[in-house]
């Protein structure tokens, strides 16, 4: 991770808002140690798989000092208003009440940098992946924590998943959306800033933050919420399918054809609603979108694509394109994907007005 000063090309030592690496591997290392391993189902394996991505990432950035490591972009040196200071971890309120849909509680973790008071401080909502229909926010878990001792409020979410035709899309949109507003409406709660909150997403998590960072609130029945925006203003994707019309696989149409309520030839609307990249345009939250050239489940040209329509939109695109696969197996891939996500939210978060 690039904390702001951090200079790669002049060689110089980062600045006042720098961490030790060490203390931040250290740190996630210790809690990584004292969960156990879930049973081993092929489904809890996969979301392990997820689990080790984001540990690998910290253990691939605490092999050198941040200022050398290859690849890395400088960030802008000024940050305006309340930087996150890195100043390790605060308090961790799990298993938040944000919602209630279809009889299911809908549920959110929040994890604070320590002293959390004055300034107000920006905020990064985490989705997890899991094609719609598995696994939960504590799958971000350790992410959450490397961005709370970074200096963010961060906060994994759970959503509705799809099984037996049960929550089919938009329920898993509405809910994420409506945890973005439960944020701003309890901001001062939890010193965030409301104006500066960001979303990540991996794998079908990703499908979902892009979508925070192109469209408003569509289901506004809570009136306990119903005055604050769903919209975040910076979005990080990494591996997300955007394009549903794109899909070739026939397994994959049978389960987007359930998942969507739609077949594909009759409504094909409802799959274009559905997919980020129907949604583009100049207003966009600025978007930094990560792809494995290998990626093996979700194709390398459905990131291309996305790329291509956001500029010619005119909105705010970075892409970063690795030589890895779908969950980033590659130690260096991991490296370079968490410094340029770190440093982009520090640029659009961290240092924006």
């Amino acid at each position: 991770m690039q904390p702001s000063g951090c200079d790669t090309r002049g060689g110089q030592s980062c600045g006042a808002h720098s961490i030790s690496i060490v203390t931040l591997y250290e740190f996630i290392g210790r809690e990584a140690a004292s969960r156990g391993r879930p049973a081993r189902q092929q489904a809890i394996i996969f979301a392990m798989r997820n689990l080790r991505l984001v540990c690998a990432v910290f253990i691939a950035v605490a092999a050198q000092p941040l200022c050398a490591q290859q690849g890395a972009r400088p960030i802008p040196p000024a940050m305006s208003a309340a930087p996150p200071v890195a100043t390790g971890a605060g308090p961790v309120h799990e298993n938040l009440v944000y919602g209630v849909a279809d009889g299911q509680t809908l549920l959110l973790d929040i994890f604070e940098p320590a002293n959390n008071d004055g300034l107000p401080r920006p905020a990064i909502i985490l989705i997890h992946g899991g094609a719609w229909t598995s696994f939960d926010k504590s799958t971000m878990r350790q992410l959450a924590q490397f961005f709370a001792v970074a200096g963010f409020v961060a906060i994994p979410v759970d959503y509705r998943l799809f099984h037996d035709d049960l929550n089919r899309w938009p329920a898993q949109l509405d809910d994420v959306q409506h945890a973005v507003r439960w944020v701003r409406a309890n901001s001062g709660k939890y010193n965030v800033d409301r104006n500066h909150i960001g979303a990540y997403g991996h794998s079908a998590g990703a499908q979902l933050a892009l979508m925070l960072g192109m469209v408003e609130t569509r289901d506004n029945s809570d009136p306990a919420v119903a005055k604050y925006s769903s919209k975040v203003q910076a979005v990080v994707e990494a591996s997300g399918p955007v394009d549903f019309i794109m899909q070739q696989d026939d397994d994959g149409k049978r389960f987007l054809t359930s998942f969507l309520g739609a077949d594909l030839t009759k409504h094909p609307d409802v799959w274009r609603d559905a997919s980020p990249i129907s949604h583009v345009a100049k207003s966009n939250a600025p978007i930094l979108i990560i792809h494995g050239t290998r990626d093996e489940m979700v194709p390398f040209a459905q990131a291309e694509a996305l790329n291509d329509a956001l500029k010619k939109a005119g909105a705010d695109v970075k892409f970063l394109r690795l030589d890895s696969d779908h969950m980033f197996s590659d130690p260096a891939a991991h490296r370079q994907l968490v410094l340029e996500t770190q440093a982009f939210f520090f640029r659009h978060l961290a240092s924006a007005p």
